[in-house]
């Protein structure tokens, strides 16, 4: 099942006014912290985070929240693109978080997750079948020079929502 809507949610998070009026009212922290929507489309979504003063830890680098910030954006905007505006409604939440830290992050930090076709599969499933499906979505860190800062998993619930 394709979301017809996925492409409108997709423009929605790409345009830089509506992402951050979107962040500034719904997730105040990940504003204030700089995370960006680099990329995003069916598939994949990067997500990255700044080093700077909100952002840093007492040891000079990247706060762990503000990592796992980044890597739960990577894995939810592709889940919310799948389910905007669909019908019926679907409602998702993070059920497990996983994380895994290799490497001081000192500057920009880039979130990869692939797991879109994934999460499009458990929605059309939870929509057909009823039950709830669950999605262990995978997140890769990485700074500039390409070394792994950092693996998320991120475990997904999707369900369709009641209607009462």
């Amino acid at each position: 099942m394709i979301n017809q809507h996925t492409q409108e949610f997709i423009k929605l998070m790409k345009h830089p006014v509506k992402f951050r009026m979107f962040l500034f009212s719904r997730l105040p922290s990940a504003y204030f912290a700089g995370i960006r929507v680099r990329e995003l489309d069916e598939d994949h979504c990067v997500v990255t985070v700044p080093y700077k003063w909100f952002t840093q830890n007492p040891f000079r680098s990247t706060y762990f929240a503000c990592l796992a910030m980044a890597a739960e954006m990577s894995t939810g905007s592709l889940a919310m693109g799948h389910l905007y505006k669909i019908d019926p409604p679907v409602s998702m939440l993070v059920v497990k978080l996983e994380a895994e830290y290799f490497k001081k992050a000192v500057g920009r930090t880039s979130f990869v997750c692939e797991d879109g076709g994934s999460m499009q599969k458990a929605i059309a499933e939870t929509i057909a079948t009823g039950e709830a499906r669950i999605v262990k979505a995978r997140s890769v860190g990485k700074n500039k020079e390409e070394e792994m800062i950092a693996e998320f998993y991120i475990t997904w619930s999707f369900k369709v929502k009641n209607k009462t």
